[in-house]
């Protein structure tokens, strides 16, 4: 493959091509996701989210960056544990999901600041967030080592990289979980979002998407140290964890 060219699902298409069809995707689905999260997960996402927001570790004025943070899941999440003694921005580049999440926080009366922008270029200073996160959102990015980069690049000495993302299964499941993610996901897309296609993506992009080991090394070949991972639900989702050490 040319550096022209990259993966969307198991298609081959061009690197320019890629943001626009992840864009159409997400603008989709958007009214929908989080109905599909639980139907899909069995709610189980929202308890891969709270030990996520577990191992953030906040402390009062910490500044916090939910990158593809879409319907706001983990920026209110973390503004609960803030309690407004810190700074936490919503962030995403697809403005459908976007739109969902700022809506979600003023319904709540959170007045987070919420801004779309590409994680390949983040509109931020370097050295200014104490915790950056994503969450199922690094495998729609095209290149992930530079979007991995600015992540680095924005954390403070200290700071720390949260990367939730669907990875490799445990081998002893892997037939049952293919048979669930490529006959009934899309099923279940068309029938809730009457949209089987994102849903086939979806599937596709996770097996595309850097194992736990490959995602390890690619964050430290960014800078980041002290890297581990946590395998939950036998491996359907990892937490990578990684620290910015000066």
């Amino acid at each position: 493959m040319s550096e022209s060219q990259t993966h969307f699902g198991f298609k081959t298409v061009s690197t320019e091509e890629k943001a626009s069809k992840v864009a159409e995707v997400f603008h989709a689905v958007a009214q929908k996701y989080d109905v599909m999260n639980d139907v899909m997960s069995f709610g189980l996402h929202r308890l891969w989210k709270a030990f996520t927001v577990g191992r953030a570790n906040l402390r009062p004025g910490m500044r916090v960056l939910d990158i593809a943070g879409g319907t706001g899941d983990l920026a209110r999440a973390f503004s609960q544990q803030l309690k407004g003694r810190g700074e936490v921005w919503l962030t995403d580049i697809n403005e459908s999901m976007l739109r969902v999440g700022r809506d979600r926080l003023l319904d709540e009366g959170k007045l987070n600041p919420v801004t779309r922008c590409d994680a390949e270029n983040l509109p931020f200073p370097s050295a200014y967030f104490d915790r950056v996160s994503v969450a199922f959102g690094l495998r729609n990015m095209t290149h992930k080592d530079a979007a991995l980069a600015e992540m680095y690049r924005v954390l403070k000495p200290g700071g720390k990289l949260l990367v939730l993302e669907f990875s490799q299964v445990w081998a002893a499941l892997q037939k049952p979980y293919d048979a669930y993610s490529f006959k009934v996901l899309p099923w279940l897309g068309q029938k809730i979002a009457a949209d089987s296609a994102s849903y086939q993506y979806l599937a596709e992009s996770i097996r595309m998407h850097p194992k736990q080991e490959e995602l390890k090394k690619m964050m430290e070949q960014v800078g980041f140290s002290l890297v581990e991972y946590f395998n939950l639900s036998a491996g359907v989702v990892a937490l990578h964890e990684g620290t910015k050490l000066d």
